[in-house]
């Protein structure tokens, strides 16, 4: 169905600023990541976040060191890099921007499409 194939491409498009947004909290876990994309309906299998991961880092905008776990098994945990900090600043403004004007779109549509509805 289009639709769906339209929700999808919105979700990819805005992907890569949630998750610079999860990791703007600090210190966290990749499957932590997974975890929160999954619950808020953002990702239906976890396999996309890794090769985003590692894009970002190649960007300069993500880095990752190896923790010990309780386990004993090393994990990776990521953080935004300074330049990653900078950049989520900058897409905030741009997220605004943009939600802002799609947000105006969509009233006016509707006040339109109610006026028209009125009128008949």
């Amino acid at each position: 169905m289009l639709a769906e194939k339209i929700k999808t491409q919105l979700r990819t498009g805005v992907l890569e600023y949630c998750v610079m947004q999860i990791l703007r909290r600090g210190e966290i876990y990749a499957s932590d990541i997974i975890d929160e994309l999954l619950e808020e309906d953002l990702i239906k299998v976890e396999g996309i976040i890794y090769p985003l991961l590692m894009k970002l880092k190649q960007e300069d905008l993500v880095q990752y060191e190896w923790s010990q776990t309780q386990s004993g098994l090393p994990k990776k945990y990521y953080q935004l890099t300074e330049s990653g900090q900078n950049t989520i600043k900058a897409l905030d403004e741009t997220w605004i921007e943009i939600n802002k004007s799609a947000k105006r779109i969509k009233k006016k549509t509707d006040d339109e499409l109610k006026s028209e509805k009125e009128e008949n």
